[in-house]
């Protein structure tokens, strides 16, 4: 016999299941999920009788009026046995949140039971498609990691409820103080906006996108073939790739329509939409590596984009795994400073925005980067200049990209594995490959044309400050409840702006001065490549923003009063 609490006979109890029923979702979801396929059945159906009544020869044929009944009837019994069939997979859909796990329970013949722990949350989506927003539904999705797909889906819940849940499972996987008999429910954290992306941006990224560029490259060839071969215009070469552009502009446009990025104590919000509106949540430390993208003709208007790297998001395929792995779509080189600075709030080094700008803009060994050798050129004639890699005390920056430029930013503590590729040509010129292996998706960190001695030392130095980052890292649990200070609020967002001490030359190749966390400060305006002064400097930031991250065996704990559910932030 089944048990009540959903878990197999025998089984021990759940951990922290005491006040924890099980729950189903909305009973409007079998119509938003199963509209399309009832539509269709009606369509098809339909249509052969529709044109039964009026093709050729249908006045000898004419069914009666009992005919006609009969196909209604037919076509309405169909639809009423699959409308019932959603109906009873909503009846046997269940699910439990503790405060350790996530569980749901779904299935009529084919039984399913899915479990998912708090502490290894990655990211949570509310999304709501079109109709679902007619009735107000959302459905509410969270990654964990290693997961190739997403680990629970619960569709569709009351937007209302989709928030207050998605609440509860950041509060509870963060460690945050919840009171488990809180009649009011757990109430979600404040958020401050960083970035707001103007629709008019968004559709002029569009425009100059790459897509514009193959249609009007494709226009040009379909011409001249027609002129050149004197043959009728072929429109029909152009349908179906005006189809695709007009997909490929319409999966961008809904992707960055209404863009807005917030910081909350659960993490970094981004919220955007057309048609569908999506509200994601990534918490602090889920982000394991972060691209900076710029096309050729978004430079006219000094545009970039940015991609990341989340556990469960997978590749970043088009459609809709890419749009979940974007935390800018377009954006000025200030919008970029504030998501990176959101995602790294330590950038490692007290000239952030000299050392980012670098990467995103200039040549040669700028800033503390180490680029590709002369020889190289051979192999890259024009992005052997551009292709280096910086360090800074926190994270590793490659550069790469000539036409369309790139910048990925992989912290210390992400970096999973690095591997290192010569071939015959290479090992001739002296120079190798490297690269890097973070979990899937857009970001693929990767150095091309390196010198010999610069690779191997970056293999090794890097395979060193990643354990040790790895040691110094935030638990899992980013909010453990302390005692909570009067009149605490809403911190601003970090910012990558004066530092608050000085820094410090790392060691090894294209590095650049450490963050003000870890090192003394440095001299008066010193240069990257001169030794650091081991002069200690006192604690001590502006007034008008807070310092970045301190060391993790000191932590420099706010907290954000929310009533029952109170959340902290690092």
């Amino acid at each position: 016999m089944d048990r009540s609490d959903g878990l197999p006979p025998g089984a021990p109890p759940a951990p922290g299941t005491g006040d924890d029923s099980w729950r189903r979702v909305s009973v409007i979801s079998p119509l938003v999920r199963g509209w399309i396929a009832l539509a269709a059945i009606a369509f098809f159906f339909g249509r052969d009788w529709f044109e039964g009544l009026f093709g050729p020869g249908a006045r000898e044929g004419l069914p009666g009026a009992i005919g006609i009944g009969l196909t209604l009837a037919l076509i309405l019994g169909i639809v009423v046995l699959i409308a019932l069939g959603f109906l009873v997979s909503w009846y046997f859909t269940r699910y439990q949140v503790t405060a350790e796990y996530v569980r749901v329970n779904s299935g009529v013949l084919f039984r399913q039971n899915r479990q998912a722990r708090l502490d290894r949350v990655q990211a949570i989506d509310v999304v709501q498609p079109f109709l679902a927003r007619i009735f107000g539904l959302a459905e509410l999705k969270f990654e964990v990691a290693d997961a190739g797909e997403s680990a629970v889906r619960l569709a569709f819940l009351r937007l209302s409820e989709a928030q207050q849940l998605r609440a509860t499972i950041l509060a509870r996987a963060s460690g945050a103080a919840v009171a488990p008999d809180a009649s009011g429910g757990i109430a979600e954290a404040p958020e401050r906006e960083v970035v707001a992306v103007p629709s008019g941006r968004v559709i002029g990224a569009v425009l100059l996108s790459g897509t514009t560029v193959l249609l009007l490259a494709a226009v040009i060839v379909v011409a001249t073939v027609t002129v050149v071969y004197r043959t009728p215009f072929a429109a029909p070469t152009l349908i179906p790739m005006a189809l695709g552009v007009a997909g490929a502009y319409w999966s961008a446009l809904n992707s960055g329509y209404n863009f807005r990025a917030a910081l909350s104590p659960d993490g970094i919000r981004v919220r955007y939409g057309l048609l569908d509106t999506r509200a994601q949540t990534v918490p602090p430390g889920r982000v394991q590596a972060v691209g900076i993208d710029q096309p050729l003709l978004w430079r006219l208007k000094g545009w970039y984009r940015i991609n990341a790297n989340v556990a469960g998001y997978g590749a970043g395929a088009p459609g809709e795994g890419q749009a979940r792995a974007t935390l800018l779509p377009v954006g000025t080189r200030a919008e970029v400073f504030s998501i990176l600075a959101l995602v790294l709030p330590d950038p490692g080094t007290v000239r952030p925005l000299e050392v980012f700008s670098a990467g995103l803009n200039a040549l040669g060994a700028a800033e503390g980067f180490t680029t590709a050798p002369r020889r190289a050129r051979w192999l890259a004639p024009l992005t052997w200049r551009r292709s280096g890699f910086a360090v800074t005390g926190t994270a590793l920056l490659v550069r790469s990209g000539y036409f369309h430029r790139r910048l990925a930013v992989v912290p210390h503590e992400r970096t999973q594995s690095l591997s290192l590729h010569q071939g015959p040509l290479e090992r001739a010129l002296r120079v190798m490959e490297l690269q890097l292996q973070t979990t899937p998706g857009p970001v693929v960190p990767s150095l091309s044309h390196i010198d010999e001695t610069a690779a191997l030392e970056l293999f090794s130095g890097q395979a060193r400050r990643a354990a040790e980052a790895r040691r110094r890292s935030i638990p899992e649990q980013w909010m453990k409840p302390i005692q909570q200070p009067a009149g605490a609020v809403m911190p601003p967002p970090p910012s990558y702006g004066p530092p608050a001490a000085g820094a410090q030359q790392p060691s090894g190749p294209g590095s650049v001065p450490h963050g003000p966390q870890h090192d003394p400060p440095p001299q008066d305006q010193v240069a990257p490549d001169q030794p650091p002064n081991d002069q200690p400097a006192p604690d001590q930031s502006p007034l008008d923003q807070p310092p970045l991250n301190p060391p993790l065996d000191q932590p420099n704990r706010q907290q954000i009063p929310e009533g029952p559910g109170s959340h902290e932030q690092r």
